[in-house]
Order: C-alpha cells, then structure tokens, then sequence
C-alpha cells in the first residue's frame, strides 16, 4: 500500500479490457475528496500526448492542485490530436463525477502504444467501478494497474520523522533523460509548501529518473507527480527533500532492473569534463551507443568503444590525459590500454552492475548516468507495437 501509506490517500485498480488480461487502469485520490498540493514534472518530448497537455493546463490553472489522479495503460493517447485531448477530458470527467468532484481537479495520465484512439467505452464502464473500489489497502492494484511491458509493480515507502511518503511508478522501455521519463505518482502527509515541493521534485528528478537512459527514446507521455495532504502538519523542508529523494532514487533502481531485455546495469560517471553540460552529453553518447550497450551485455571490458563515444560526443576531449576504468580497476590511460588484474575485471563485468568511470581530461565536471546492455530481449519487445 506504499502509493497509500500517507494519510489522507486512497487508491484502486482494476482490469477494464483495454488490454486481455492485465490490469489496465487505476485511480489514486484523496480520502476526503478535497483537493491537495499537487507538483509535477512532464515529458520535454515536443511531441507531447494529450494527456501531458491537459496536466500542464489544469495545474497551471488551479494553481497546482488535484484531488484524483486517473490513468489507463495499454493506449498512450498519443498522437491522437484533437479528439484525444477531448477523450483524456472525458476520462477527467467521468472520474470526477464518480467522485463527486470537479473534473478541473482530476489529472489524466496514459501510457502504452501510441498513435491509436482511445477505447473509451472500457475506460467509462470501468471508471465508477474504480471510485467505488477505492481504498487503503488498494495501493497496490493500482501499482498494477499502470504497468505496460513491465514485468512487475514499482512501489516505495519512507517514513520521516513526523510525514510518510509513499509512491508508485511504471516504465522500463522507451526511457531517456528528460524530465520524468517515465509514470512515477508520489503521495506524502508532510505539510510543506507547494513551491518547495515542485522545486525538491525538479531537482530529484534530474538527479535520479532523468539519469536513466534504457534506449534513449523520451516517451511523449513522461509524468512525475507527488500529491501532499499535509495531515500530519509540517514537516523538516530538509528531510523532507532528502526522503523525495531517496523515493525517487529507489523508483528508478526498479526500472532499471525491470528494464525491457536488461541482464545487466551499468553505473557510469563521466568525470573530467570541461563542465558539467559536456559531462552529461558524453554520457549520454555512451549510454545510448548501441556497440557499448552490446557490449556490457557481453561482459566485455571493451575500454575502446567508450572513448569512441566520448570521442564522437562533440566535446572537449584531451586524449593525453583520459583514462578508463570498470569496478575502479583502471584498464586505459592517455588512450591505451595498460596492465591491469584481469581476474578482477573479469569477475567485476560478470556482475548484475557494471561499475564505469570514462575521464575526459579536460576540467572538473562530471556527470553520472544509469545505463542498459542491449540484447535480444530487448529487440524481441520492441520488434512489434508495444
């Protein structure tokens, strides 16, 4: 029940027929049916999905508030036009009514395929039925009820001194760093203010899902959110940050483990950078270099391939002074390789992470990034629509 563990929360899921068998749907809300503070991350995708348009306006609007969240998964509602933004509208009201609320206090997440219209007949049949269903103990069918090609629910629970906070999240495909990357929905009964939160979930996200790239696609529907009833009273604004923190850090560690055909993590830190925009770039040219990602899926300490991808990044690069290293043992310097314990190297690359450090040479920035091995699994999952 982590995504209900805060007071004031309550949640449901359930199979509408959206997709065969999973369950496809799901509606957090507040116990009392009053609105709370609301912040929220969205996707940077130009290309955003009806859904993420109606988020950003009713909060702008509102002033950041909300009282339910709704969301299907199975169908995106992306590129879908104007008749989608009119049908996550009609998923918004319809749980508003079922609520007894209105519908400018509802937010609309979607996630699955893109490019089809919704199924809208399921999602209404099935929306009263949700409000219905609605309790305490529901925060884990509604965990269900967002997964798409995720092979099981994400949850977190921290408990602070004097607030809880408590989450769900879904994605392990078609992430990259950008803003959310993902569906992540966190609850808390801290009292803080709503400003606070938005700034804490900004820089928590750029720390934590913004550094998970599994195959460099930003999704169109990427949404972040945490919702604070304040029932508990004020709370440390410091614990408090650091327990968002850490929410989402943990968030993140499951979809990367959950990852679409992923058998192996790998950690990389760019280190040398002229500054910190360059690190972030070279280590998204690595994370994303399909000849590295084959190799880490290989165990293969292939020093070469990372320095051709920090070569091709179109940063600064003083090859003189660059070194690699996998699990701290440094295999590579000034652009060669050099001896090193091959025992130790061997073992470390045959581990479930890959511990990476590439040295640029050229200032003091660095940058850290989670990346993905590629191997069939992948390329099985995403040979059809998914």
């Amino acid at each position: 029940m982590s995504v209900t563990a805060a007071e004031g929360f309550v949640a449901a899921g359930c199979h509408a027929g959206i997709k065969k068998r999973r369950f496809d749907m799901a509606l957090l809300a507040t116990d009392d049916r009053q609105p709370v503070a609301c912040a929220a991350v969205f996707t940077q995708n130009k290309f955003a999905a009806p859904p993420v348009e109606l988020g950003r306006k009713l909060l702008e609007a509102n002033g950041g508030k909300a009282t339910a969240v709704i969301v299907n998964s199975g169908n995106a509602n992306a590129g879908t036009g104007a008749s989608g933004y009119k049908d996550a509208q009609l998923m918004g009201t319809a749980a508003g009514d079922a609520l007894g609320v209105d519908a400018s206090q509802v937010l609309v997440c979607s996630t699955g395929i893109i490019g089809t219209p919704l199924p809208m007949e399921p999602i209404l049949h099935a929306t009263p039925k949700l409000a219905k269903k609605l309790s305490v103990e529901g925060g884990h069918d509604a965990a269900r009820g967002i997964l798409t090609t995720d092979h099981k629910p994400k949850e977190v629970l921290i408990k602070g001194a004097t607030f809880t906070l408590g989450g769900m999240a879904k994605g392990c495909g078609m992430i990259a760093p950008n803003m959310a990357t993902m569906l992540a929905f966190l609850t808390t009964d801290a009292d803080v203010p709503r400003e606070l939160i938005q700034k804490v979930l900004r820089s928590a996200s750029d720390a934590t899902f913004n550094t998970l790239n599994v195959d460099g696609a930003t999704s169109t529907n990427d949404t972040a959110m945490v919702l604070a009833s304040g029932k508990r009273g004020k709370a440390s604004h410091e614990e408090f940050g650091n327990a968002l923190l850490a929410a989402c850090e943990d968030l993140t560690m499951q979809m990367a483990r959950d990852a679409e055909g992923m058998t192996r993590i790998a950690r990389l830190v760019v280190t040398g950078a002229a500054n910190d925009n360059e690190a972030k770039i070279a280590a998204k040219n690595i994370v994303e270099n399909n000849l590295v990602k084959c190799s880490w899926y290989g165990g293969d300490p292939y020093w070469g391939r990372l320095m051709a991808a920090a070569g091709s990044a179109g940063v600064e690069l003083d090859v003189a002074k660059s070194r690699v290293a996998y699990g701290g043992i440094i295999v590579a310097k000034g652009g060669a390789g050099i001896a090193h314990d091959g025992v130790a190297l061997a073992r470390h690359m045959m581990g479930d992470e890959v511990q990476i450090e590439v040295h640029l040479g050229a200032g003091k920035a660095s940058a850290k990034m989670i990346g993905i091995d590629l191997g069939p699994g992948y390329i099985k999952e995403n040979s059809k629509t998914s």
